[in-house]
């Protein structure tokens, strides 16, 4: 059985979003699962996979304005990945992988009786999509990529790096408070300052001894330890291409520095099918707090079911 890692007793962001841990993989790791709605014959279901370091509680606005957004009866699935959140840690922390990742996203499916859904993934997230699709094509109805591309930004990664370090150990709410503020506030030049300061804590909590704990596996940063600003990545573009199976919808904020605009550009010209959306004054995570920016994601949404039915 694998160590559980700490998590705080009581968190803002975890109460409206109660779990299920699903277990997955040999050494009795475990998958949190939120099921917002009714699973069955019917429904199709959108399964929420959120970025590198980050949980299903980017998510939950969607989930919020989709009780009156989306079709009816259509269940909203959020999954926090193996070493974020309230899931698992990975016994080793060379087997996190984006492949890994859609590995489990198979099983949690065949848990819950999920034989196909739409797929809606930021960031990293989008990248275990891509893998799904090269491996159980038949899994998706359709895919949303917000801020996720066949390559990531180096300068993106290296500035997550960063930040995490930065946030690693802080003490005081007095020393705090004003760094999360400052290290957000470029990212949603329009959002109220009071709305900062729970954003950043969606990744994290205060423990006991008034430091700051990251709510996800510090063996993820470790991992970004290879990066560079100037290291040129390849692109995957076989594993993007493993979408064309099925619909695909693309979203990128305008802030962002996770996927450069020449991809996603790139992006649009290898999909001309595909529907492409720019959030405007956002960074990344896209908020997806208000209706205008989730209503492209409901009508991708409609077209994926009604064409569904016609079929």
């Amino acid at each position: 059985m694998a160590k559980p890692r700490a998590l705080p007793q009581q968190h803002t962001q975890f109460e409206a979003l109660p779990v299920t841990r699903i277990t997955v993989g040999s050494a009795g790791e475990q998958v949190a699962v939120h099921v917002a709605g009714r699973l069955g014959p019917g429904r199709m279901p959108i399964v929420c996979v959120p970025g590198y370091n980050r949980n299903m509680t980017d998510y939950f606005d969607l989930a919020r304005l989709g009780r009156t957004l989306l079709p009816e009866n259509t269940p909203l699935v959020l999954v926090d990945a193996k070493g974020r959140g309230r899931s698992s840690d990975r016994a080793k922390a060379h087997d996190y992988s984006s492949i890994g990742d859609a590995a489990d996203l198979v099983e949690v499916a065949r848990a819950l009786g999920i034989e196909r859904a739409i797929f809606l993934g930021e960031g990293y997230g989008g990248q275990v999509l891509m893998a799904l699709a090269a491996d159980r094509p038949s899994l998706m109805a359709g895919t949303v990529l917000i801020d996720s591309g066949p390559i990531s930004d180096p300068r993106g990664l290296v500035r997550l790096r960063t930040t995490l370090h930065a946030l690693t150990g802080v003490r005081g709410e007095a020393s705090l408070k004003p760094m999360l503020r400052r290290m957000i506030a470029s990212d949603y030049p329009e959002a109220p300052q009071t709305a900062l300061e729970p954003l950043a804590m969606r990744t994290h909590f205060v423990d006991r001894r008034g430091r700051l704990q990251p709510l996800f596996d510090p063996a993820l940063i470790k991992l970004l330890e290879p990066f560079g600003l100037d290291d040129v990545l390849a692109a995957q573009w076989p594993l993007f291409d493993a979408l064309g199976h099925a619909p695909l919808m693309m979203m990128r904020t305008q802030l962002t520095h996770q996927l450069r605009r020449e991809t996603f550009e790139e992006m649009m010209r290898r999909r001309r099918d595909a529907e492409a959306f720019v959030i405007e004054s956002q960074g990344s995570p896209a908020l997806l707090d208000n209706a205008d920016d989730v209503q492209p994601i409901v009508d991708f949404v409609n077209g994926v079911i009604g064409t569904r039915k016609a079929a």
